[in-house]
């Protein structure tokens, strides 16, 4: 059985994170309830987690708008049919382009199907993306995250995410990846929402306008 939330639970999860972590409380009381970040569970919203690798939210939702305005529904076919010149005036970089052009490449050619990994286990969904260039555990936590509301995913490859962890536990600058999971472990099996509850903080101090 695949282990997921929802919009049924996601606020009930929250409260169960809070009772178990002051931290984690303490984001709640002084910032509320977290949104539950969500995407559909599409091509188009594989693109959009690709354009997020390594910038900012807003210079990766600029490129993604752009994109949309130029070709509306984003498809692996239009995404073919483009030029790097109309890739370029949609903002996207060299690498970027050889990245979603090698996933639409991957999804034409039937070597992956999200219909069908979308049913998949966690692992079985992380081996087979990986095999697309540019898409690595981050981009697969993402779309597991937010696409697929997987609930135990917590990808230390997040820089927001690292941070907040470190600011609301006051951890020294070179904690190791392990002993971040090993904090992490007493939120199983919901650190994708504890995720969560670490981004809204970190969005709320920062004051960054998350804008899809």
């Amino acid at each position: 059985m695949l282990h997921t939330y929802s919009k049924k639970d996601f606020h009930t999860i929250c409260h169960t994170l809070a009772a178990k972590d002051a931290d984690l409380k303490g984001i709640m009381e002084r910032w509320g309830l977290p949104p539950m970040w969500t995407r559909p569970a599409i091509f188009q919203s594989l693109v959009l987690t690709i354009l997020e690798q390594q910038v900012s939210l807003a210079s990766a939702y600029a490129a993604f708008s752009k994109l949309k305005t130029k070709i509306g529904f984003i498809t692996p076919k239009k995404i073919m049919a483009l030029s790097d010149e109309d890739l370029k005036a949609c903002y996207f970089s060299r690498q970027k382009m050889v990245y979603v052009r090698a996933l639409a490449e991957a999804v034409i050619s039937k070597k992956v199907n999200l219909k069908k990994i979308n049913l998949a286990t966690d692992e079985e969904i992380r081996t087979t993306l990986k095999q697309i260039k540019g898409i690595g555990d981050w981009t697969v936590d993402v779309y597991l995250m937010h696409a697929l509301q997987r609930a135990d995913l917590f990808p230390l490859g997040d820089i927001a995410l690292v941070n907040s962890l470190k600011h609301i536990k006051q951890l020294h600058a070179a904690i190791t990846r392990e002993e971040m999971l090993a904090i992490a472990e007493g939120w199983r099996p919901y650190r994708t929402v504890a995720s969560m509850l670490l981004w809204h903080d970190y969005i709320k101090r920062k004051n960054i306008t998350v804008l899809g």
